[in-house]
């Protein structure tokens, strides 16, 4: 296990892969599966999609609950000059700084909130099931590319086998030929024969490679720079196919993932057709609402210096209605209240300085409305009509889908079945080839038979040895297959 997942720490770190790989690489097919779920690009770009849905559910629940928040703040500055505001006026003479918050609260209940939980639920079960589907591809995929894997890898031993043979057909030639039993003709001829075996042992292991670096890309990582050095180490045994098809069309019927995933849309879709729906319904608003500002003069000396003159002025008036007030034999006022000092000074400095942030409170607001659209030129009826066209699309491809389920599993299982016929009759041609190249090389070892005959039984046996590699490897295809399209494992 602590071998294992070394290696599988060397796949997901490329370079501290090249760096430290000493030993050759051991990949289960449970191991590419697992670092493919988490290093798949086009497997995580699915897995993607789950988050925005989950927060979508969050996003109706809360809609329908919970009112929504906003506040926002500012600042101004005006300088001085006038400004027109229909046929009046407005001057100031000094310029002012101004700050402002508003915070706000809105709560709107209507069909369509009503029906957006729903709905949203519906769409995150669907991209679920997309999910799934994802999962299942993904398996399929890398099981069926690591068998392609371990067929090539058999096909390459087979070739090494081949050439082995011929080292023996090219010694034997050339032993015959030394004592006078055979011509140079046998001697070339095996030559000849040795140098294609090694053309073809080549080409396999070529093969070999390439399909480990196709692996490698489905899994969604860098391949160390030794791919040869990459070993698989699954074995896949051989089972009797004894399922039934009625039984297995009903296990598609429930659990096929792209069917589910369809499903899951179609029912998304007709929550979606109630939405459209509950547009014609009223709209209740409830807003509520806290506001302040503040203004505040950028010279307050010329504020002061105003307030001075205008305490004076009122001084002076107030001394003159005394005079009078004496002359009239009343008693006179008391003018201290208008005498400008240090105090009212400071007054309207703090008064002043107010900016940004000794906000002035507004009174709180709150509105309640009701609204019922009457015409909007179509626009609902249009929106209805989608919705239902689509949620009638998605009622034909779930239809669709589920013909074309039957036939892939039905397919899948009569692929199976005649893979399972074939390997037998595979083994059958492979034992006669087997026995045909043992006496063709009995025949030519004591004379009686030609180099021709002999080249003819190895051909005929590495065809049969290689019909019988692929016969193993396209069952174990056809079964993985037939695991897809049912949407579970079978073994």
């Amino acid at each position: 296990m602590r071998h294992l997942l070394v290696t599988a720490g060397l796949l997901l770190c490329p370079a501290l892969g090249v760096a430290q790989q000493s030993a050759p690489a051991t990949l289960s097919l449970a191991d590419a599966i697992a670092v493919a779920r988490d290093k798949n690009p086009a497997y995580r770009q699915t897995l993607n999609n789950r988050g925005p849905a989950a927060w979508g559910v969050r996003n109706a629940y809360s809609s329908l609950l919970i009112p929504s928040v906003s506040a926002s703040g500012g600042m101004s500055y005006t300088g001085p000059g006038s400004q027109t505001f229909l046929s009046s006026s407005f001057s100031q003479s000094v310029a002012t700084v101004s700050s402002y918050y508003d915070l706000g609260l809105l709560w709107q209940l209507s069909g369509t909130t009503l029906s957006q939980p729903g709905l949203a639920k519906a769409q995150q079960n669907a991209t679920d099931a997309d999910i799934a589907g994802a999962t299942n591809a993904l398996i399929t995929g890398i099981t069926q590319q690591y068998l392609t894997v371990l067929q090539t890898g058999a096909q390459a031993e087979l070739a090494r086998k081949t050439v082995e043979r011929n080292d023996e057909f090219l010694k034997l030639a050339q032993a015959r030929f030394s004592v006078g039993q055979a011509t140079l003709i046998d001697v070339r001829q095996a030559q000849v024969a040795r140098g294609q075996a090694e053309v073809a042992l080549l080409r396999a292991q070529t093969a070999v490679s390439v399909e480990k670096l196709r692996l490698f890309e489905q899994m969604g990582v860098t391949p160390p720079v030794d791919i040869a050095a990459v070993q698989l180490t699954d074995t896949f045994a051989l089972q009797t196919p004894n399922w039934q098809l009625p039984e297995l069309l009903t296990m598609a019927e429930q659990q096929n993932p792209a069917l589910k995933a369809l499903r899951a849309r179609e029912r998304a879709a007709a929550w979606g057709v109630r939405a459209a729906t509950s547009t014609y319904g009223p709209t209740v608003s409830l807003s509520a609402g806290w506001s302040g500002f503040t203004q505040q003069f950028t010279d307050v000396e010329s504020i002061i210096f105003s307030q001075r003159a205008a305490f004076g002025s009122q001084y002076t008036a107030c001394q003159e209605n005394n005079q009078i007030r004496t002359s009239a034999g009343l008693s006179s006022l008391n003018c201290t209240d208008f005498v400008f000092g240090a105090a009212e000074e400071q007054a309207v400095r703090d008064r002043n300085s107010v900016f940004p942030f000794d906000f002035t409170r507004q009174p709180f607001q709150a509105r309640l409305s009701i609204s019922l659209p009457i015409f909007t030129n179509f626009s609902r009826t249009l929106r209805v009509s989608e919705a239902r066209a689509q949620h009638g699309d998605l009622e034909e491809a779930v239809r669709a889908r589920g013909l074309a389920v039957q036939t892939e599993v039905s397919q899948a299982f009569l692929t199976l079945q005649t893979a399972y016929r074939t390997i037998g009759l595979q083994d059958t041609n492979r034992s006669a080839a087997r026995e045909q190249l043992q006496l063709a090389t009995q025949r030519y070892r004591v004379g009686s038979g030609t180099f021709f005959e002999l080249l003819d039984a190895q051909v005929a046996a590495l065809r049969a040895e290689s019909d019988y590699v692929n016969a193993n490897y396209d069952y174990h295809k056809a079964l993985a297959a037939l695991e897809a399209a049912v949407g579970r494992s079978l073994r």
